[in-house]
């Protein structure tokens, strides 16, 4: 197995192409942009690129796929219908995806975005926006931000082991390192401790 990983200029993503060696085949994470570096490791490798998956439909994400589908005739995997005028195949959460020698599951952790899901390969997890090193996703409400934190800890954090984490923004880290030190997760469950209680007597 290889794994490559690009930073995209633009949004200041992350985007990552994994590979086998004994199929020559090879999936794509979160084209944000498909620059030299990224088709290198295509191309160097005889890579056979069958898959595209998506871990939300943000632009920074997403934006090089018209060119990647323009070269490449690769099946885009996301929640949603299309991607970037991309018809996709839709994923939910629990899925199994068996591609290119992979196996996949679709973690869905909505609260950054509606459609942010985590792809979960071997000992690795593809995170998005959702978890990145020290940090957990923005989100546009209180509720998104609750949300969001119960399916980390419920899906994610609770996963048995240490996994690699390799998020769509920043450097990678690993499972433990964030269930130890990710400050916002620390800051979450100190803000929810200081809310008041409410008691009524009936």
């Amino acid at each position: 197995m290889k794994l490559y990983f690009q930073y995209c200029s633009y949004g200041f993503s992350n985007c990552y192409v994994l590979g086998t060696e004994e199929t020559n085949e090879a999936i794509i994470i979160d084209p944000g942009s498909m620059e030299n570096v990224t088709m290198e490791s295509i191309e160097n490798n005889n890579f056979n690129l069958r898959a595209v998956l998506i871990t939300h439909d943000h632009l920074s994400h997403v934006r090089g796929l018209r060119t990647l589908k323009r070269i490449y005739n690769a099946e885009v995997f996301a929640v949603n219908q299309s991607i970037m005028s991309h018809k996709s195949t839709m994923v939910k959460d629990g899925d199994i995806l068996e591609i290119a020698g992979f196996t996949i599951e679709v973690i869905s952790i909505p609260g950054h975005s509606s459609d942010s899901v985590v792809y979960r390969v071997n000992g690795m997890l593809f995170t998005g926006d959702v978890l990145t090193a020290g940090l957990v996703g923005s989100t546009a409400s209180a509720y998104g931000a609750a949300t969001q934190m119960n399916k980390l800890r419920s899906r994610l954090l609770s996963l048995p082991g240490d996994y690699l984490v390799f998020p769509g923004h920043g450097p990678p880290s690993t499972l433990e390192a964030e269930r130890r030190f990710n400050m916002d997760i620390f800051n979450f469950d100190q803000n929810r401790s200081k809310r008041p209680s409410f008691r009524v007597d009936i």
